[in-house]
């Protein structure tokens, strides 16, 4: 497992500790299990896409669940294969629980479940205080020079 020490970046950087935190907690997320895979897609300049293969899941077995910027989503199988007898099961459908951490401004615009994909929808969406914006210049009466009258 790889390990990153960035104790030297403290020294001149103010307030990264928290995306120390976020790196810290990606690294031990990753060493989880890689049950569903997923991908992660840019779509647009502040659109991203989740893909989430779930395969034999119902809408109703699967939940999508955002709190303090960390979106979740788990996936709870009802027991039912009672009266199935398999002779080979290799279809994974077995409970899940995927995070992931969300920067600040990330929402989830939408969920949608198709062949066995789940896509979440996220948007970037600043504040409109932290947005650029032009300034305006104004322009006033040249200063009089020393000696000059006024017109």
């Amino acid at each position: 497992m790889r390990t990153i020490d960035l104790s030297p970046l403290y020294r001149s950087l103010v307030g990264f500790d928290r995306l120390a935190a976020q790196l810290d907690a990606a690294a031990r997320t990753e060493a989880s299990s890689g049950y569903p895979p997923y991908n992660i897609e840019r779509t647009g300049e502040n659109d991203y896409r989740i893909e989430i293969a779930v395969a034999g899941f119902k809408p109703e077995e699967l939940n999508v669940e955002v709190k303090e910027n960390l979106l979740t989503v788990t996936g709870r199988k009802a027991a039912n294969d009672d009266a199935k007898q398999y002779l080979h099961r290799g279809l994974a459908e077995r409970n899940f629980e995927r995070k992931f951490q969300l920067t600040d401004y990330l929402v989830v615009v939408d969920a949608a479940l198709s062949n066995g994909l789940l896509s979440v929808s996220l948007k970037r969406e600043l504040p409109e205080a932290l947005k650029p914006r032009t300034v305006e210049i104004k322009s006033s009466a040249s200063p009089l020079i020393e000696g000059e009258k006024a017109a």
